[in-house]
């Protein structure tokens, strides 16, 4: 793995181990499986994504968005974990099976050597990133 492109691996780790979800919240690492998360876009009602494709030249934060808020960005290729987000989405609209709410959490990636394990700078916004995504998902579940 390349750095910091593990963010979305290590913030879905951090959110398993935080306080379990009420059953219907399924947590999955989507890794770099592409077109086999079809299934799980498309049976969804809300999804979730972390990931770190947010431009390089982005200030190093946490960005958060969602549902028509996502950025044109995410069509353009930047990591290998990216690949496939943009064609997902767009498959699921095709079928008429889009999530009723989306939201992406990123942030710029600093470290793109091959290597295991974040930059300072990344593990530095991965608590805030999943308290971010912890309360989109608590927030969803109230809407239920």
């Amino acid at each position: 793995m390349f750095g910091d492109e593990g963010f979305g691996v290590e913030a879905v780790k951090q959110l398993q181990k935080s306080d379990p979800f009420p059953k219907g919240v399924d947590i999955i690492d989507g890794g770099t499986q592409g077109i086999y998360l079809l299934d799980y876009v498309e049976s969804t009602d809300c999804l979730l994504v972390f990931d770190a494709l947010i431009p390089r030249e982005y200030e190093c934060k946490v960005y958060v968005y969602r549902n028509e808020e996502l950025p044109a960005f995410i069509h353009r290729k930047l990591s290998s974990h990216q690949i496939g987000l943009s064609e997902l989405l767009s498959l699921a609209k095709l079928h008429d099976r889009f999530p009723n709410e989306i939201a992406l959490i990123g942030i710029p990636p600093q470290d793109l050597k091959m290597g295991i394990g974040l930059s300072p700078a990344a593990r530095e916004l991965l608590p805030q990133a999943v308290a971010e995504g912890r309360k989109i998902i608590m927030n969803w579940l109230s809407m239920t």
